[in-house]
């Protein structure tokens, strides 16, 4: 695998801390600022939002740069939000530096995907995508925690700030590691020839079956801590072992995806996807049960995790004359289920239906997944039968 692969992990692991870790600084900036908690709260939905509208928008405007360019500019913005709102004392400003933040990081990432991909023979593509998303994984694990310990020593902005100090020699390693070549591998193409692409039936229903699969994962991510204390039983002191579990599985499921999904994606996405079914259905009833939640916890996160790189892989792979733009729709894609699963989550929470009732609505989610997956495997089988019938030599008179 190419050293430069490995540097885009790097930066998706400091803007990945950037997505997720006001989860624990949302108090001290709330009050630093004078605002409420759920005022604060919106930051973390500017940063989503940000991410759903501008990974079109940024892999469009930016498809012709050179890669290297394109990595460095979206790089660089984003250190530059972060200086801004690690200074700032306006809500307002802090709030612009969010978007800001989350339209940079969007691009940073369809290019990165693409950038991965381009680097490595066919049979590793699988394994580059993995070890990019894995600096997201890496960010649940470490960023995350780390950043609300230093909340909690020198105040939220010391986040800010480390998040920006840890992507200065990402940047340096990407000037020297990345080759500095175009972002789009088919500059003949137009940028309305990649959206036409886009608009395959097949690839939309992928689409679509990633954001569930996402909303699925972040839906009970989002509420592990009400889960693991209320039902489970467990003080407050293990809501970080229990969110490192998340962290650890979801590492080790990108990781063995990245393995095995190169030769059999087919396999990994249809066992993958039934066993999260299943297993969240399994989390909502033995929650109470300390041991059962243990080890439920750590293996949902690795199968959400890999089955997710498997589908961006796959995304690629029903798009390869459309990269960048794949790239940002997968993106999009990602953060729509970010998004839209903690607000169905919140939805359950609010009608009084139970701490439990964030992960039903993730078996729910997964329920209608592999409804999709299963209607995209007919589409595919009835495209292969159409293939064949055409290779078929017509019968001699």
């Amino acid at each position: 695998m190419p050293f430069a692969v490995y540097v885009l992990g790097l930066a998706v692991f400091a803007q990945g801390t950037s997505e997720f870790m006001l989860s624990g600084l949302l108090s001290g900036i709330a009050g630093d600022l004078d605002v409420s908690l759920g005022a604060a709260g919106l930051l973390t939905s500017a940063f989503a939002l940000g991410m759903v509208v501008g990974a079109p928008l940024t892999a469009l405007a930016g498809r012709t740069w050179p890669r290297r360019r394109a990595l460095l500019f979206f790089l660089g913005v984003f250190v530059a939000v972060h200086v801004v709102g690690a200074l700032t004392s306006s809500y307002g400003v802090l709030l612009a530096t969010r978007v800001a933040g989350a339209l940079a990081n969007a691009g940073f990432w369809a290019v990165a995907l693409v950038t991965a991909l381009a680097m490595v023979p066919p049979h590793q593509r699988a394994r580059a995508t993995a070890v990019v998303v894995g600096g997201v994984t890496v960010a649940c694990v470490v960023g995350v925690p780390a950043g609300a310990a230093l909340g909690e020593l020198w105040g939220w902005r010391s986040a800010f700030w480390a998040v920006a100090l840890v992507s200065v020699p990402a940047a340096i390693a990407l000037l020297v590691a990345v080759p500095g070549g175009r972002s789009d591998d088919a500059p003949g193409v137009s940028a309305r020839s990649e959206l036409r692409t886009l608009g395959r039936p097949r690839l939309l229903l992928t689409l679509l079956v990633m954001a569930l699969v996402q909303g699925a994962t972040f839906c009970t991510f989002s509420y592990l801590e009400p889960l693991v204390t209320e039902v489970t039983g467990f003080g407050a002191g293990w809501v970080p072992v229990v969110l490192a579990l998340f962290g650890v599985g979801s590492f080790a499921g990108v990781t063995l995806a990245g393995r095995m999904a190169d030769s059999r994606p087919e396999a990994v996405i249809g066992l993958g996807m039934t066993a999260l079914a299943v297993g969240w259905a399994a989390l909502a009833l033995a929650a109470a049960h300390p041991v059962a939640a243990l080890a439920l916890v750590p293996l949902q996160g690795a199968l959400a995790f890999g089955t997710g790189t498997t589908l961006i892989t796959r995304v690629f792979h029903l798009a390869p004359d459309a990269p960048t733009m794949a790239g940002s729709f997968a993106t999009a894609a990602f953060n729509v289920g970010a998004a839209v699963g903690p607000w169905l989550g919140g939805l359950a929470l609010g009608a009084g239906l139970g701490f439990r009732a964030p992960v039903w609505v993730s078996a729910l989610l997964m329920c209608l997944a592999l409804a999709g997956a299963g209607a995209l495997a007919a589409s595919s089988g009835a495209v292969r039968r159409n293939l064949t019938a055409r290779r078929r030599p017509a019968p001699e008179r």
